[in-house]
This record gives structure tokens, C-alpha cells and sequence, in this order.
């Protein structure tokens, strides 16, 4: 099986918790982690599975506002935020208006303040609603992992982002061998 993780991230926990979830699918797949630029349709074409995600900006996937004002946060003087290298290519909104159908099983993840998702958002909704318009099959709930209020990764999302993978890998793994299965 192959498995292919799309990302976009701002400061890297994103990318970080993307990392975290090959870990977690690597025993029962290839894993190829790419951020959104690199996600090609002859990429996406070879993937038994599809993990998409990316960090939630005003209750949402980012657009090109959100993603201009976050790297103006981060060049503010004072500022302990680092941008991404990856991050000023296009968001995952700009990808999934250019993407063809998608034929594989797909899952989507997010990074988001800790809160009610209500007060919060969730860009984890939006990306699975994408991967159900362009055709792919979604085979499991969106996710969501947090980040502190000064924009780091909470204590043991990344163990959590690797359980997640591995539960992805299993869940996969028994689609695919199991006739008739979604």
C-alpha cells in the first residue's frame, strides 16, 4: 500500500503532525509526505490512501488573506514565529480548485487552537468536504490536532498524530484486503 500526505503549513506544526502520521503508517505503507505544491496528480494517482491537511485559519481552510496575514505575524518585530519554508506556495484551497478527480480512499486532519471546534473552527471539514467533491472516498473522520495559544504543537499531539496514522494504516490495510469493503 501507498500512502500520500499532502500538508500545508504556516509555522510548521502542520508539517510537524503530517511527519508524526507517516510514522504512524509507515509500518503498513510507503509513505510519501509532500507539502501542497508538490502534490501533483501523477502522485496523488499512485496513492492507495490520500491524508490531507493543513492548519485552521478563522474557522477554515486558510485562503490567501489569512496566509499573508500569518506571515505578517510572524515578521513582526518581536515575534518568535518562523515561517515554513514551503509556506508562501499556495494554499490547499488554490490546490483543490486546480485538482482533477481524486480515486483513492482519502482522510483529513487539521491544526487548530484548543477549544469547542464552535469557537474554534475546523479546517478538517472543509478539506473532507474537497476530497468528497473531487471523487475520493472518505474513510475516516476528520481530525483535529492542537496547538498552545503561543503556536506550538500541545504536549503529546505528535504521539496522537502517530496513533492516528497507524489506526489509518490498519483501517486501510483491512478495506483492502476484505471483499466488499466500503
Amino acid at each position: 500500500m501507498k500512502a500520500v500526505i499532502v500538508y500545508e503549513s504556516m509555522y510548521g506544526n502542520t508539517h510537524h503532525v503530517a511527519s508524526a502520521i507517516s510514522a504512524g503508517l509507515a509500518p503498513s505503507a510507503e509513505v510519501v509526505v509532500v507539502p501542497v505544491h508538490e502534490a501533483d496528480s501523477e502522485l496523488l494517482a499512485s496513492a492507495d490512501l490520500l491524508v490531507v491537511g493543513g492548519p485552521t485559519h478563522v474557522h477554515g481552510m486558510s485562503s490567501g488573506k489569512t496566509r499573508a496575514a500569518a506571515a505578517d505575524a510572524a515578521a513582526k518585530p518581536g515575534s518568535d514565529l518562523e515561517l515554513e519554508p514551503d509556506s508562501e506556495g499556495p494554499g490547499l484551497r488554490d490546490w483543490f480548485a486546480g485538482l482533477d478527480r481524486i480515486n483513492t480512499r482519502a482522510a483529513a486532519f487539521d491544526t487548530r487552537m484548543s477549544g469547542p471546534p464552535a469557537l474554534t473552527g475546523r479546517a478538517s471539514k472543509g478539506i473532507t468536504r474537497k476530497l468528497r467533491h473531487h471523487g475520493a472516498t472518505v474513510v475516516a473522520d476528520p481530525h483535529s490536532f492542537l496547538v498552545t495559544k503561543d503556536n506550538h504543537l500541545a504536549d503529546d499531539q505528535q504521539q496522537q498524530a502517530e496513533a492516528w496514522g497507524a489506526q489509518l494504516g490498519a483501517l486501510v490495510s483491512e478495506i483492502t484486503t476484505t471483499p466488499n469493503a466500503r
